[in-house]
């Protein structure tokens, strides 16, 4: 297994929901678990962002904008999942690199499924650690130790009880900008191998944007310049993908994509403020049937 820290980015990700909770898309976008996964000092740039309070440092600026900008690429990209998951509920949900994800602990369609929650062994016991005293509506929650860039699923995730014959959900979310193509393929292909016919895969990735990319960059020097913490520093992307190679990616291993919808096109009409508009368009999610 690779030496690391946990993913700072999963922080980020989770304290953009825990901004967004009850603020935007409401009836449609809901994570009031995401702040109780929060440790003390990440509530509080969320409670800042959430009471509108602008910091006047612009270093402080700079990780304030993070956050709140972070919320709203959150919402249609979870509510996009979230919709992909209640439109295949399967008796097993695997989350592919699973983050401080909050699912199995806040959607009741879940109450006859087993949640198998993969991740690196260092994120995922900061996951366990926040998690603390709470109670998932999961029928059953199973953490799986995995390192996607050097070990293979099939053992971890057969010894934690999951039934390759079985028809599953898999949702690997916010996972594959991370990892190298080649690891992506290799990924793809094993997921082949373990999934039944008839069950769904759920991919966010991030199409080319030579913007996208440009501006993700300025904001970590600028944050490296005024001496503030970088969640991105230690995970750079790696790979972007044109939809039609992913497709093909996916075709070539016996998944056929039924949809595949940009962030931008999914958040109309949930009247989030015209801002984050690059990484809105450029944020996907595809959703994938085992042939």
């Amino acid at each position: 297994m690779t030496e690391r820290g946990a993913s700072s980015t999963a922080v980020l990700v989770c304290q953009g929901r825990a901004t967004a909770d009850g603020r935007y898309a409401v009836g449609r976008f809901s994570d009031p678990v995401a702040r109780e996964l929060l440790d003390a000092a990440d509530r509080e740039l969320v409670d800042q962002v959430r009471a509108g309070d602008v910091p006047t440092r612009a270093a402080d600026r700079m990780a304030y904008e993070m956050v709140r900008r972070t919320g709203l690429t959150m919402v249609p990209r979870t509510i996009a999942i979230d919709d992909a998951i209640r439109d295949h509920v399967a008796g097993q949900l695997v989350l592919l690199g699973a983050g401080l994800d909050s699912r199995a602990y806040r959607m009741p369609e879940l109450a006859a499924t087993t949640v198998f929650e993969v991740d690196h062994p260092a994120s995922q016991r900061d996951k366990l650690r926040r998690v603390r005293a709470l109670a998932p509506v999961a029928e059953r929650l199973v953490p799986v130790a995995v390192d996607l860039t050097s070990e293979r699923l099939a053992g971890p995730l057969d010894a934690a009880g999951f039934d390759t014959a079985a028809v599953s959900t898999w949702v690997w979310e916010g996972v594959v900008p991370y990892l190298s193509a080649a690891d992506v393929r290799a990924t793809v292909a094993q997921l082949a191998e373990l999934t039944a016919p008839g069950s769904r895969l759920v991919i966010n990735y991030q199409a080319r944007s030579l913007p996208t990319s440009v501006m993700r960059k300025v904001m970590r020097l600028v944050l490296r310049l005024s001496g503030q913490p970088d969640p991105l520093a230690h995970e750079p992307w790696r790979s972007l993908w044109r939809p039609e190679v992913l497709r093909k990616l996916l075709a070539d291993n016996g998944f056929s994509v039924v949809s595949d919808v940009d962030l931008l096109t999914g958040a109309e009409g949930l009247a989030l403020p015209a801002e984050n508009i690059g990484s809105r368009r450029n944020g996907r999610v595809a959703v994938a049937v085992r042939n």
